[in-house]
């Protein structure tokens, strides 16, 4: 699956953390915001989440808007936001130490300030690892970098940045457009699908060193 690989680039949510993103709609439907899933969706946004993001705006200016529509504090309001962040198994977070080994690992996300000091909080609670980045040779955070999948040019950014060849690079990711996005530019790509994992889909062991 994987012949020719020197460089995968991994999603974050869905992928390596797993996610229920109806924990998020019903802790905002409970605190009064009853049209939350026409704001926001997994594969369709609104100018706001799309912004906070990109790091267009910050996280008081999405708090202040978020309160025009619902009846929450700023505490409450990252509460329910974060609430659709679950866990990092440990299987996955070994498989990614293995593979580091032999092959150049990349995070690239579609996420939020809010959201970066809450995972890493989780891992650190869970885990005793203070940030995703110890896996990683190099982390792309949309509101960091300032560009979101499913745009190509995030990927072009990877490429430039890292001189990666994009026939020898994969993208891991568990939307269907993202995918597409990097497919453009050549690079080979796995969409994991409902009930798909990285470690009992994708990665067994006796493939991990199959990119050599």
């Amino acid at each position: 699956m994987i012949d020719g690989i020197r460089h995968i680039i991994f999603d974050l949510g869905g992928v390596l953390l797993n996610l229920d993103y109806n924990l998020t709609e019903n802790a905002f439907v409970s605190g009064g915001m009853s049209n939350f899933g026409e704001l926001y969706s997994q594969l369709r946004q609104t100018p706001v989440f799309d912004d906070f993001e990109t790091g267009r705006i910050g996280k008081d200016e999405f708090i202040d808007t978020l309160k025009k529509h619902c009846d929450m504090g700023e505490e409450d309001i990252c509460v329910a936001w974060n609430a659709m962040l679950l866990d990092f198994p440990l299987r996955r977070l070994q498989l990614l130490q293995q593979l580091r080994l032999h092959y150049d690992l990349v995070l690239l996300s579609n996420t939020n300030e809010i959201h970066e000091e809450a995972f890493n909080e989780i891992l650190m609670r869970t885990h005793g690892i203070p940030n995703i980045g110890v896996f990683f040779d190099k982390v792309y955070l949309s509101h960091r970098i300032g560009q979101r999948k499913p745009s190509a040019g995030v990927f072009q950014m990877i490429l430039d940045d890292t001189g990666f060849k994009p026939e020898q690079t994969l993208f891991i990711d568990d939307s269907p457009q993202h995918i597409e996005g990097a497919k453009v530019l050549g690079i080979q790509t796995i969409w994991l699908e409902k009930g798909m994992t990285i470690e009992d889909t994708i990665f067994l062991r006796k493939d991990i060193k199959k990119g050599e």
